[in-house]
């Protein structure tokens, strides 16, 4: 196939993109929110546009010729001027301001005619228009997606997701790509390998998905949350989610025994314990003050606590008193001595209830069943916070609710009973079906 300068098709690839997002930037210097959601589509063009390339050498879709530069067949220039064009320049370049479909239809139509433009050192198959529009699909509407959401503070849920996916790529995926390591390959190596994994990953999913729910913000320092979060695993240790990632390294070392994974976790703790906590300490001491000050004294870093931090966001559990399963429970929980959590009548509710329910006091978490079961075994201790932490995955939560119900722990109409005092007020003491403060 004829065509250019390979060389001069490289640095116009390149530099192109280059000048104009530089351009961009000098013209509209960006806001603080505008770095942030300029970072995270880009990384999100860096990670997967290297991943959909990879699958259309394979698939015959299109393939490179190109020699130095180049990473696994990769140019390693066209991609940075890939990630530029689609993830980098549309946010500096104000294109949020414009609706979405026209902004996707006019860099896919760029694309569309760079893409012949670029033999030989790009040379396209017949089927290549599938690799394009599995790019356009899992790349660029994702990444532009990724920054509108991050720039309006919109779809919190979403883009609490979309940064969970980036960061396993980044932190896990990425580096077993590059390290390539001898992986078990016996059901009893993977299935231990996969319980070492476990907790781990479960402590980073959840205090993002706490971040999200009680602070309404990301881990993101370009998209903090509103408030500061001291419930689920944080109450325990003050950096779970770095924890989790420097523990998932440390597995993957035992169960690879790659030292370079044992690297990775030194680094990153380092990291997280020295630059990262000085300057996220100066931000959230000067953003929430006194409380800050206090949950900072209270929580150590890297170290859980074997119970909850008695400042901890206090919550109210509603367990029927007139059903006698439910009653016992709620014994059971109390002699526990919960740490932030007030045991109610759920007769005493002001709606009609049918399921154990647990109500943070913020209005910020409303939970019935398996999942109100979850919510407060993390207000009993370490290791009961672990299962309830599991309890209230979305696809765990749902098996085991389904469980239980099936084993006759269903819903079922709970009487109300008008009470002239409040149903929060505090005693010492008391029955499981009076309302009482614990102590922690």
């Amino acid at each position: 196939m004829r065509g250019g300068d390979p060389a001069l098709i490289r640095a116009a690839c390149l530099f192109g993109p280059l000048l104009a997002t530089g351009a961009a930037a000098a013209l509209h210097p960006p806001a603080r929110r505008t770095i942030g959601a300029t970072l995270l589509a880009g990384l999100w063009n860096a990670v997967w546009l290297p991943v959909v390339n990879l699958l259309a050498v394979r698939a015959g879709w299109w393939t490179f010729h190109a020699e130095g530069g180049t990473a696994a067949g990769l140019p390693l220039d066209l991609l940075l001027g890939w990630v530029l064009l689609w993830g980098v320049l549309p946010v500096l370049a104000g294109a949020d301001r414009l609706p979405l479909p026209l902004v996707v239809a006019g860099l896919a139509w760029f694309d569309l005619v760079a893409m012949p433009l670029a033999a030989p050192v790009v040379r396209l198959g017949d089927n290549w228009l599938l690799g394009e529009a599995l790019c356009v699909a899992a790349v660029l509407v994702p990444g532009l997606l990724f920054a509108r959401w991050t720039l309006r503070r919109r779809r919190l849920v979403a883009r609490a997701g979309l940064q969970m996916v980036l960061c396993a790529a980044l932190m896990v995926g990425f580096p077993l790509v590059l390290v390539r390591p001898e992986l078990p390959d016996t059901a009893a190596g993977i299935g231990l390998a996969l319980q070492l994994l476990a907790p781990p990953v479960l402590l980073g999913v959840v205090a993002l998905r706490e971040f999200v729910q009680r602070g309404g913000g990301t881990p993101v320092p370009y998209d903090p949350p509103n408030r500061i979060v001291t419930s689920g695993p944080y109450a325990y240790v003050r950096n779970p989610m770095q924890l989790g990632i420097v523990l998932v390294h440390t597995v993957l070392a035992l169960v690879t025994r790659d030292w370079r994974f044992l690297a990775a976790a030194v680094t990153g703790f380092a990291y997280s314990a020295g630059l990262a906590d000085w300057h996220e300490n100066a931000g959230l001491r000067a953003l929430h003050g006194e409380e800050w000050t206090r949950y900072r004294a209270a929580v150590r870093p890297w170290l859980p606590r074997l119970r909850p931090w008695s400042g901890t966001a206090p919550a109210r559990l509603y367990v029927a008193q007139s059903c006698g399963p439910c009653s016992g429970f709620g014994r059971w929980v109390a002699a526990r001595r919960p740490v932030a959590l007030d045991l109610v009548p759920a007769e005493h509710h002001p709606r009609r209830l049918r399921r154990m329910t647990y109500e943070s006091a913020d209005g910020t978490v409303r939970a019935d069943g398996i999942a109100a079961l979850g919510r407060l075994l993390g207000h009993l201790h370490l290791g009961w916070a672990l299962l309830g932490w599991l309890l209230i995955v979305p696809g765990v939560r749902w098996f085991a609710q389904l469980c239980a119900d099936a084993l006759g722990a269903g819903p079922r109409d709970i009487p109300q009973v008008p009470t002239e005092r409040p149903a929060a007020s505090r005693t010492r003491g008391g029955t499981p079906g009076a309302p009482q403060r614990s102590v922690g």
